[in-house]
């Protein structure tokens, strides 16, 4: 039987001590996505013994863009601790983390819990008080980022920092296929798309989430931040690096990246 604690413990000292590890895949080749989400779930509830705050939920791989980066077909979830959030601004430490990634996506703040099954695209619009522009620095204790998908669900949908921006759009102001996003690295554009590429609407995202996580009775709390999935790839920072996204009507939220 695979023991989870053991994988657990092999990501949550990787994560502490800011090392690369191989993949947990090549030693258990016979890892399901349920036996991964074990592995997760293991270090959520040390977290929370821990004293630390669970304050959301993030679905990711809902982007074509993503999905080809990572050669999957399926999106993820994973949790999101208070921790973890940096306001609008605010410096991101790189030296507290491995290989980081940035992403562009919307975040979705909740007024009421959704609980699935059957959670519809209508049910999303009901519960969400306000979205927001949002960056996702996403982070892998794999070696190289050569995951596969149990890896990444294991290693808590390889999350590490958030960021939401100060605008606040109420949802019903808001185009969720047709409201374009700019990505910029230092001023320079890298990456653009629409709202459309994350499951065709970033609020089915957020249903899908809350269906996939029936399977473990857990729920998205009311007054909790849902982030959606990026609408592009992933591109890589470092010390010195600036990341911008930007949301047609929405406005926008910015990071820096410092050692």
């Amino acid at each position: 039987m695979m023991d989870y604690k053991k994988l657990a413990d092999a990501l949550f000292e990787a994560e502490k001590n800011r090392v690369q590890i191989d993949r947990l895949t090549d030693e258990n080749p016979e890892m399901t996505v349920e036996d991964a989400y074990r592995v997760q779930l293991e270090n959520v509830n040390r977290r929370l013994t821990n004293g630390e705050k669970l304050i959301g939920m993030k679905i990711g791989l809902t982007s074509q863009g993503m999905q080809k980066l990572l050669n999957v077909d399926v999106p993820d979830y994973g949790h999101l601790f208070a921790n973890m959030i940096l306001t609008d601004g605010q410096v991101c430490h790189v030296s507290e983390l491995i290989q980081p990634k940035v992403e562009g996506e919307l975040s979705f703040c909740l007024n009421k819990t959704l609980k699935g099954p059957g959670v519809t695209v209508a049910d999303v619009y009901e519960a969400t008080s306000y979205v927001v522009p949002s960056l996702e620095i996403v982070d892998s204790r794999i070696k190289d980022w050569k995951i596969k998908l149990q890896d990444t669900i294991a290693d808590n949908g390889s999350s590490a920092r958030f960021m939401v921006g100060s605008g606040m759009t109420p949802i019903e102001k808001v185009d969720m296929r047709l409201t374009g996003m700019t990505l910029e690295k230092n001023g320079e554009l890298i990456n653009s798309g629409t709202t459309a590429e994350v499951w065709g609407n970033p609020a089915a995202a957020v249903a899908c989430l809350a269906n996939m996580l029936a399977e473990f009775d857990i729920e998205l709390k009311a007054g909790s931040i849902v982030m959606a999935g990026a609408l592009t790839a992933a591109i890589p920072v470092g010390a010195g690096d600036v990341v911008t996204a930007s949301f047609c009507g929405m406005g926008s939220v910015s990071a820096k990246f410092v050692k």
